[in-house]
């Protein structure tokens, strides 16, 4: 019997320098710093709409080590899921205005803006269709052009990440719809 997980909780990531790296995912991100372990020169950051614990462990290796190889073996990229198409085009202002912008496309059910942070690791910024609207993407997955003032003026407003925290509780975006 295969191990059943619910989805993937946090990631973990090596950076150069872990106070520029938590500069980076707090004033870009809006990550809040969830706890530190000096010992093992490490933060966990949290998003704040996030029910877990920590989002992401940053643990700093020092200026030293090896760079990441772009194509090489590891991790392509983390993807970070927003509830509404506006805070995507957000997002992408965002990550033009900091430097930390990439690239952009739709992959039919989900439209991605992409962005790498000072260490090179590369990260999407995500919306999903509504689940009943993927239609012929059910099991495709194309890299395509993503026209976002049109997706915007079809899907604008529409709430799709599921439970997200605000405050003390959680809700749906069913709650909004």
């Amino acid at each position: 019997m295969p191990v059943s997980p619910v989805r993937l909780n946090h990631a973990v990531l090596f950076v150069a320098d872990l106070e520029r790296a938590e500069a980076f995912y707090t004033g870009v991100m809006g990550m809040e710093v969830a706890a530190r372990e000096p010992r093992a020169n490490a933060a966990f950051m949290r998003l704040p709409r996030s029910g877990n614990h920590h989002d992401l462990g940053l643990f700093g290796v020092g200026a030293g080590a090896a760079p990441k190889v772009p194509g090489g073996i590891g991790l392509y990229h983390l993807a970070w899921q927003v509830d509404t198409l506006e805070e995507l085009a957000e997002a992408r202002a965002i990550l033009k205005e900091s430097g930390a912008y990439s690239g952009e496309s739709s992959h039919g059910a989900t439209k991605s803006i992409y962005g790498a942070d000072p260490d090179g690791n590369e990260f999407e910024i995500m919306w999903m269709l509504p689940r009943d609207a993927w239609g012929e993407y059910e099991n495709s997955a194309p890299v395509d052009r993503l026209d976002l003032d049109s997706e915007l003026s079809r899907w604008s407003g529409v709430q799709t990440a599921g439970r997200i925290v605000t405050g003390d509780r959680t809700e749906s975006t069913e709650d909004h719809a």
